[in-house]
């Protein structure tokens, strides 16, 4: 008599199955450690990186030794010398505008300064209208930038008097 027989992948079947059931519950067993993992670390880890962003974005509260930085306090403007009339502004076109610096000259005319000239600046890339004035003339200096609401003020820079053709003060005009 001849054994019945059974089909080849019968027998591979049952093992086929047991390796799939062991692999998901490997799987489901791999991902509740990482989560347990992650409950567990999660809380302090995080205040550790607060605290260390809380210490690199206050480094002068942790420095509490050294001494404050210096303010720069701008020198006594005085008394003005000169009148309007008798002051003279050279105009210097520093934004790449086409005739931005005779348009301010008529402006400036129009306030009572007299035009010493107006002209491009080496550069046409400044930022900010600047007001300079010559040595002696910090008060004239100032008066014109509150007459043109300009806020940045110095000194000559860049410029020799004698470049100002017999003036005292420049307006170098910038993109604002």
């Amino acid at each position: 008599m001849d054994a019945p027989l059974t089909p080849p992948d019968a027998l591979i079947r049952p093992w086929r199955m047991a390796t799939i059931a062991a692999s998901l519950i490997a799987g489901v067993e791999l991902i509740a450690l990482v989560l347990l993992a992650f409950l567990l670390l999660a809380k302090p880890l995080s205040r550790a990186i607060q605290h260390q962003a809380s210490h690199a974005a206050a480094p002068i509260r942790l420095q509490k030794a050294h001494p404050a930085p210096k303010v720069f306090k701008p020198a006594p403007v005085g008394r003005v010398k000169l009148s309007r009339a008798r002051t003279g502004v050279l105009v210097l076109n520093g934004n790449g505008r086409a005739g931005a610096a005779h348009a301010e000259a008529t402006v400036l005319q129009g306030l009572g300064y007299r035009i010493r000239g107006a002209a491009n600046a080496k550069r046409s890339d400044y930022a900010t209208t600047v007001v300079m004035f010559r040595p002696g003339y910090s008060a004239e200096g100032h008066r014109l930038a509150r007459d043109l609401h300009v806020s940045v003020v110095g000194p000559l820079d860049g410029l020799t008097p004698a470049a100002l053709h017999g003036g005292q003060l420049v307006v170098l005009l910038g993109a604002r």
